[in-house]
């Protein structure tokens, strides 16, 4: 895949943006991959794919939409990357074969069968390539760099804030979902107006649906005064709902009612108010597998889902760290000197090598470190950030649970990662029981791995 030229600086957006202003041709492509259904209820259809993302399922947001029963909503996925295409299984009811071997994440060769449920499908790599739309900013609001990832992401956001519609943010932990959605709001002909921002995993579950929609004086115990929720607090602006994969499955239709009709109704009053708002949401999981695994509507996800944009991590774009760095110590408000020292191209190199799993916020923390402490720290190996956050507003017993959840998520990606998707060998190298492994895999819906290892 060739590589786009880095563009000149540009200033961080300052108002509302158009798309022809914005958005210009730029020399990035992505190879097209054909698919042909060989048997099943779709048996004589194909489809071509010109993203660099292809998603299979039976519900109708995905780019090849199957009528077979037998296939899960969201089945798996097919990423074109310059190595060639790579096939990932979302947790699909029936699994994922490729020629005859079941795969949770591997690569595709060129006329490779792929079976999903009832459903037969040829694979093809096709020599014809279809452009991708890359912004040439080289910032977006507070975020910044010059790498073709995020600048295909750039391209994204300009298209989402010259509209109203609701955006879903993906990436993971620490790659700025929230700058990303500020962005889009202050970009948008919303600015100046609230933006709301709630957190789906910081607030206990009893409380979240009183700090989303409000409540009236004595609709519970300790409800003293009626209370005002962010969708009324933004009327007119932006919510942004971060982690709303973190969203009780009992509050999911109340967000589905105020998506569809525009409209919020307190706890404890059974009339509806009208509200003026766009909603961002942001998650670091797939919100596909979710719905496999019924933890997630399909119906909210088909409503959250109209603009999907993903946030890339630090490791896909380590020459964007020198913007970052002078971006962070602009922020931080560090002295001529001090900025100098850490702009050293010996720093900058070694900060390049880092691993980065808290992404551009832990790359943030180690700089504030680094000027607090005024000396070169040493970088993180890999594992969680070095900085966790921790919420003193929920229980103790929540908070050691949410950080042993993070945890494990984390070790079991960096054990799989480190021995190439065989689940006998993690096992033996982390001293525990292969079938106690599968089943923490399992239980964090982790399917970078073979079952027949």
């Amino acid at each position: 895949m060739p590589v786009a030229p880095t563009p000149p600086d540009h200033p961080n957006v300052t108002g509302p943006l158009t798309v022809d202003d914005e958005i210009k041709p730029a020399p990035l492509e992505v190879r097209e991959l054909h698919l042909a259904c060989t048997s099943g209820p779709d048996s004589g259809r194909s489809w071509r794919c010109g993203t660099d993302r292809c998603s299979i399922g039976s519900h109708r947001t995905n780019e090849v939409v199957l009528s077979d029963r037998t296939v899960s909503r969201f089945h798996c996925e097919i990423l074109v990357v310059p190595a060639g295409a790579r096939i990932h299984d979302l947790a699909s009811r029936n699994g994922t074969l490729v020629d005859g071997v079941q795969v949770f994440d591997g690569m595709l060769k060129d006329g490779a069968t792929i079976r999903l449920g009832a459903t037969t499908l040829r694979f093809e790599l096709s020599g014809e390539r279809q452009p991708v739309p890359v912004s040439q900013r080289a910032s977006f609001g507070t975020l910044v760099g010059v790498s073709v990832p995020i600048r295909t992401t750039f391209a994204l956001l300009v298209r989402a804030a010259a509209t109203d519609a609701t955006v879903l943010l993906e990436g993971e932990t620490g790659t700025g979902k929230e700058g990303a959605a500020e962005s889009i709001h202050e970009a948008s002909e919303r600015r100046g107006r609230p933006f709301v921002v709630v957190d789906c995993s910081a607030i206990p579950p009893n409380l979240l649906e009183s700090e989303l929609f409000g409540h009236e004086k004595g609709a519970f115990t300790g409800a003293t005064a009626s209370r005002v929720g962010a969708f009324e607090a933004a009327d007119t602006g932006t919510v942004f709902l971060d982690e709303i994969g973190e969203l009780p499955p009992d509050l999911q239709p109340k967000l589905l009612r105020v998506l569809g009709q525009r409209e919020v109704q307190r706890v404890g009053s059974g009339t509806p108010k009208n509200v003026d708002v766009r909603l961002i949401a942001a998650t670091n999981r797939d919100l596909r597998t979710e719905v496999n695994e019924k933890r997630f509507r399909p119906d909210l996800y088909f409503r959250l889902a109209v603009l999907k944009i993903r946030l890339p991590p630090l490791r896909e774009r380590p020459e964007d760290i020198p913007a970052l760095v002078r971006a962070f110590l602009d922020r931080l408000g560090a002295d001529t000197a001090a900025s100098a020292a850490l702009l050293e191209p010996s720093f900058i190199a070694h900060l390049q090598r880092a691993s980065w799993p808290g992404n551009v916020r832990e790359l943030f923390n180690h700089l504030e470190r680094c000027l607090v402490l005024q000396e070169d720290l040493p970088l993180p190996e890999g594992g969680p950030p070095t900085t966790a956050a921790v919420d003193a507003r929920i229980s103790y017993a929540e908070a050691r649970h949410r950080a042993q959840m993070d945890f494990e998520r984390r070790y079991l990606h960096a054990l799989l990662e480190l021995h190439h998707g065989n689940v006998s060998g993690a096992a033996r190298a982390a001293g525990i029981a292969r079938p106690y492994l599968h089943r923490l895999l399992r239980k964090h819906g982790v399917t970078g791995f073979a079952r027949g290892d």
